[in-house]
Order: C-alpha cells, then structure tokens, then sequence
C-alpha cells in the first residue's frame, strides 16, 4: 500500500520529534467487548460527513490450515457470495447504491472488510456485515465458481506476468523456514481445486466468528447509537471455541541465503535482499523503522543516493518493512527489512551488491549523526499522518483494528511517536549491528530473459520456490 503525503501531514511533521511533540497525535476512540467476545472499537472525526467500517478476522494466509493453500485468500472471496438476507453480489451492489466504496483483502495475519460511506447509512453497513457474520451462503456452486476466480487470479497475477510474485511471494517462501511463514499463499492450485464444501464450512465457521474478530467503526458518528446499533446486529452470534494459535516463530538466521528465481519473460534482472526484522513493537523495532527511513523511503535515501543517482545502477529502489502487503504496524509475526530494484543486463548483481553494501556497512560502522536521525524521525512522523488520511481514514481504522485485533489495545495507535522519539543514535548502531549483518539476510535474483533456462516454466519455477 503506498501513502499519500497530504499538506496536513507535511506541516504537522516539520516539527523535531521531541517528547513535547510526541503528544501532538491524539486519535479519539472508545474500545468495548461484547459478551460474545467481539473487540469494537469507536472512533469520532467530524471532518467530513463520512465514516469507515471495517472488520477484521484474526486469520491470514500465514496462519491457514496446512494442506489448504490459498484458502484463506478464497474464503475472502466467497465473503461476497450471498449470506442470509442479501444475495451473491447484493453487498457490493447495497454499498455502491449507498454512495460509498468497499473493498476486501487478506494478509499475513488478517482478513479485512472495509467500507468507506456516507455517515447515515452506518446502521445499514453495520446490519449487512453482521449478517454475513452469521453465515454465508456456502454451497457448491459458489465455492466451485470461486475456486475458479481465484485460480484465475493466480494465473493473471502470478504465473503469467514477467516478475509475478518477485518479491513479494517469493522472498518469504525463501527466506523463512517455519512453514507457516514460507509456503505459497497465493495458493498451490491442486490444493484450491481439493478443497470440499466441509472444508469451507468448517474454516467459516472456526474463524469467522465474533471472538475472532474486531470491529471499527471511525468517522462522523455518534459513538452511543453506534455502539448500541453494533450490540442490536452483531450481539446475538455466538462465540466458538478457537484452535490453539499456531506457532509462527522464525529460528535465528545464522548464514546468508542466495536463491534465483527464474520467470523466463523477465526482461531485466531483478535484485531482493531481505533481513530479518526485531520483535514486533519493540525497541529494536522502531529503531529499524527508522533505518527504513534512512535506507529506503524517499530520493533522499541513502540507497536511492547510491544506486540511482552516484551509480546508475537502476532508476528506482523500492522496499521497507512489510510494504508489499502493508506496513509495520499491521502485521503481527515474523517480518523483513527488504530492498529490491531492476537493473540492466551489463550490471552485475555483485556490482549492485557492493554498493549496497556499503551503505548497510556505515550504519554498523558508526552511530549516526543527530541531523540525519532528526531527519528519519520527521520523515515516519510524516508518514504516519499521512497515515490517518490514507484513502478517506481507512488507514486510521487499519491501525486502529490492528491494534485492537493483535494486543487488545487500540489506545497504541497514540504511543508510536513516542517510541520513535526515544531512538537514539546508539540504538540504531546497535540494531544495524544485529539484524543488517549479512548472516542475518537472504539475497534473491530473477535472471534477465536472455539468461533463463529455456526449459524453466513460470509453474515449475513457482513449485521450486517453496
């Protein structure tokens, strides 16, 4: 997901990021349980006449049941096949008539479904998520016609285009070791096709429950009808007894990895490093958030400075933390640090490689300056106001649900200032130290077109991937 960068968020992030400073993000939320266990959390913003509804599941392809590839990412589909009072489409077609836009997706840890409409029609949004809550329309036909979509989707996206799942699929099918963090959830298309209507029912009915589940509404609301509305629709469905939470860990890299990647119509080389990142929400973390900013975001990054504008080894380096899918806040596992470019033919990935380096080096060398940590500090200062405006609020709420869904605690959305304030120089050593060493990090190449071998079909690569 890319941020768009709003005049609002420029001027407020101008400012150091001292701990005075740090207070200036306030997001206003209320945060209730219901007794069948659902998190909802409430959040008022009278700027303009909108509101966003979102809710999330706590299941991602990462946490899907082995031997059903893909099936968390199908199941997001057939969210939109008909439940008990509305038809197959009829939530589509019930938000578009109402003036607003929806969508659906699913990543590591979650699926979400989120609508952005105007703010009277709440109540109604409200009543047609709930009732897919209840239950879906699951029969044969839909999971047949959706089995197809998605293997279609699969085909378009991945398997038929040039660099189809570089990085994004491929690096943690690379670079990860646990099987829930490595394998293809896109979905292998043997195990779409072997997924029975039991099956179907079976993941609906464990993970799309209420105590599986956060609920957010954000915008011009009144938080007491809201809350009450939510109590009237969503109160009544029951809670399930959950699996016990798969063990996502990822063991201690200790040895670089080196894999190639052949899509025989790439028509350039392409470059991925990837490095393990800290724990999630800690210290370490933020210090690596920060190295992001350093490294990567923006032209006056210290990659793009080397590779784009002293070497000309590419025009563009792209990456971050979780940013194919996301980013740093809303995912609740094992993630990278990850860089990745194109290149042509004549220059070498060691050439690329060394010039990288270099600059991975300096941050291990020595601490920073406290003008180029300043700078790092305002640069996630702008982006995360850039953040509460993403896509009409949606970005508020995704935090807001995130939050809510992984540490049963909302109110962090107002504390991430305040962690990027306590960085220093030292800590940012220290982590480059730890997690940029190159025992810690896995290296993948695409071949340009000329140099795959002939033989190689994007399936096959696909398969020698994982």
């Amino acid at each position: 997901m890319r941020y768009r960068l709003t005049v609002v968020a420029l001027a407020l992030a101008t400012a150091p990021l001292t701990a005075s400073a740090a207070e200036t993000l306030k997001v206003p939320f209320e945060y209730h349980k219901l007794d069948n266990g659902l998190k909802v959390v409430l959040s008022k913003d009278t700027t303009a006449p909108t509101a966003t509804v979102t809710v999330y599941y706590n299941i991602g392809f990462r946490i899907e049941p082995k031997g059903r590839t893909g099936f968390a990412h199908l199941f997001e589909h057939l969210m939109f096949q008909g439940s008990g009072n509305l038809g197959k489409m009829e939530f589509v077609r019930l938000i578009q008539k109402n003036g607003g836009v929806m969508n659906g997706s699913t990543r590591f840890d979650f699926t979400n479904y989120y609508q952005v409409v105007p703010a009277n029609t709440v109540e109604t949004v409200l009543w047609a998520e709930a009732d897919r809550m209840k239950g879906l329309a699951i029969d044969q036909d839909n999971l047949t016609n959706q089995q197809g979509v998605v293997k279609n989707e699969v085909k378009v996206n991945v398997l038929n285009q040039p660099y189809g799942g570089f990085p994004w699929i491929d690096m943690p099918m690379t670079a990860n070791t646990n099987w829930y963090n490595a394998h293809n959830f896109y979905g292998d298309l043997a195990e779409l096709d072997a997924a029975t209507l039991a099956d179907a029912k079976s993941f609906f009915e464990t993970y799309y429950s209420p105590n599986n589940a956060a609920l957010v509404v954000s915008g011009d609301i009144d938080p007491a009808q809201t809350l009450a509305w939510i109590k009237k629709y969503f109160g009544s469905i029951k809670a399930v007894t959950l699996p016990p939470s798969a063990d996502i860990s990822e063991p201690r890299q200790e040895k670089e990895k080196r894999a190639v990647k052949h899509y025989p119509e790439a028509p350039r080389p392409a470059l991925a490093v990837a490095y393990h990142a800290p724990g999630r929400m800690t210290p370490e973390y933020f210090a690596m958030g920060l190295i992001d900013q350093i490294l990567l975001q923006g032209k006056d990054s210290r990659l793009h400075q080397a590779l784009v504008q002293d070497k000309g080894y590419t025009d563009e380096v792209s990456g971050g933390i979780n940013s194919d899918l996301g980013n740093l806040f809303d995912i609740n596992g094992p993630t990278f640090l990850q860089a990745y470019l194109f290149h042509d033919k004549t220059t070498s990935t060691e050439a690329v490689l060394a010039a990288f380096d270099a600059e991975i080096e300096k941050l291990r060398a020595a601490p920073i300056d406290v003008a180029t940590l300043d700078l790092a500090k305002v640069k996630a200062r702008s982006w995360l106001y850039a953040q509460m405006e993403d896509f009409f609020g949606f970005g508020k709420a995704n935090l807001l649900a995130s939050f809510a869904l992984f540490d049963d605690d909302p109110g962090r959305i107002n504390g991430l200032e305040a962690e990027f304030a306590k960085v220093t120089p030292e800590l940012i050593q220290k982590t480059a130290q730890e997690y940029l060493r190159s025992t810690n990090r896995t290296i993948l190449t695409v071949p340009g077109k000329a140099d795959a071998p002939k033989a190689d079909s994007p399936k096959s690569s696909n398969q020698e991937a994982n």
